[in-house]
C-alpha cells in the first residue's frame, strides 16, 4: 500500500492568524471582493480594513473561488505528489465555495479528495482546518481524519451580534435571523448558525452591551463542565472584543484549554459591516 500524502485545503473564510495559518501547511482557496471596477482576491490582495475604509462610497459584492481557480490547486497539489486532499470550507448555507469545490472534486481524479461542509464560518472553520492539520502531521490515515473532522463539525459552536442587520439583509445572508425585529427599542439579535449551516436568531438582548454581555452568559451555559477551545472574533470592533476576552479569560468556571483572537477576512466584512463581535468554541477531547 503507497503511503498516503494528505494535503489540506480551505479557504480565505477561516479567519486563522496569519501567524498560525502559516504553521498549518494549509493551501487557501481565496473568495473574491468584486467591486465596479476591480477585483480583489480576499486576503491576498485586500485586507480588512480597506473594506471599512471604502464601505461609504461603495459596498462591494463577494464571489467564490472560480472553477478554474480550484482546478489550479488541484493540479498543484498532483504535481507536488499529493496522494489525497481533505477540504474544508465556509457553510454551504452562506455560500457557494463548498458546492463548487466539490463539483470540482467529483471530476479531477488524479487524487483522493473529501470536501467537508463545515456548516460554520470564520475562526469556527478555523478550528476544524486546526485539527485536520494536527491529524495529519501525527500521521494518521485519510479516512480517520475525515471522519473525526465530521464528528468535531458538530461539536463546533459559534455566536456573534452585529451593529446592523444591513449588511446581511443586502447580501442575502439573513437566513433565519428576524430582520426587522426591535429596531425601534435596540433589540439585537444573538444570531448562530442552525444544522443547515444557515444563520438564526438564537435569542436576544436590548442594546449593544447587553447583547456582548449575553455572548458570556451563553459560554457560560454552554460549556459548564467542558475544557474548550475558545475564539474571540471582531469586526474593526478591536477594544470591545478584546474586552470581552479579557472578562471571559476572568471567569474560572470556564474552562479554557487555548484562547485566540481574530479578525474577520473582507469577505467576512462585506456580509457583516463595521462591529460584529463573536466567539467561537468547541469541546477538547481526549484523543
Amino acid at each position: 500500500m503507497l503511503a498516503e500524502k494528505i494535503a489540506l485545503v480551505t479557504d480565505s473564510t477561516c479567519d486563522l492568524p496569519d501567524e498560525i495559518l502559516h504553521n498549518l501547511n494549509a493551501w487557501i482557496l481565496p473568495l473574491k471582493i468584486i467591486y465596479k471596477d476591480r477585483v480583489f482576491a480576499d486576503r491576498l490582495e485586500i485586507q480588512p480594513q480597506e473594506v471599512y475604509d471604502n464601505l461609504k462610497r461603495e459596498v462591494p459584492t463577494t464571489s467564490q473561488p472560480s472553477p478554474e481557480d480550484t482546478r489550479s490547486l488541484f493540479e498543484k497539489l498532483r504535481n507536488q505528489g499529493f496522494t489525497h486532499a481533505i477540504a474544508i470550507h465556509i457553510s454551504s448555507g452562506l455560500s457557494g465555495t463548498y458546492a463548487t469545490v466539490k463539483m470540482m472534486a467529483r471530476q479531477f481524479n488524479q487524487i483522493k479528495v473529501e470536501v467537508i461542509d463545515s456548516k460554520a464560518l470564520s475562526v469556527a472553520l478555523g478550528f476544524l482546518v486546526q485539527e485536520a492539520s494536527r491529524c495529519i502531521k501525527r500521521g494518521l490515515h485519510f479516512e480517520k481524519i475525515v471522519a473525526r473532522l465530521h464528528e468535531m463539525q458538530k461539536d463546533v459552536k459559534v455566536f456573534f451580534v452585529v451593529k446592523t442587520l444591513e449588511y446581511l439583509k443586502r447580501g442575502g445572508r439573513i437566513g433565519y435571523v428576524e430582520s426587522t425585529v426591535g429596531q425601534i427599542l435596540d433589540i439585537k439579535p444573538i444570531i448562530s448558525i442552525n444544522n443547515e449551516g444557515k444563520y438564526y436568531s438564537y435569542c436576544k438582548a436590548r442594546g449593544r452591551k447587553k447583547s456582548i454581555n449575553k455572548l458570556v452568559d451563553i459560554l457560560k451555559e454552554q460549556t459548564a463542565g467542558k475544557k474548550i477551545n475558545l475564539a474571540v472574533a471582531h469586526g474593526d470592533a478591536r477594544e470591545e472584543a478584546a474586552a470581552l476576552l479579557d472578562k471571559i479569560l476572568d471567569i474560572k468556571d470556564i474552562n479554557i484549554n487555548n484562547a485566540m483572537f481574530c479578525q474577520l477576512s473582507p469577505v467576512m466584512v462585506v456580509h457583516t459591516g463595521r462591529g460584529l463581535i463573536g466567539l467561537a468554541y468547541h469541546e477538547v477531547r481526549e484523543d
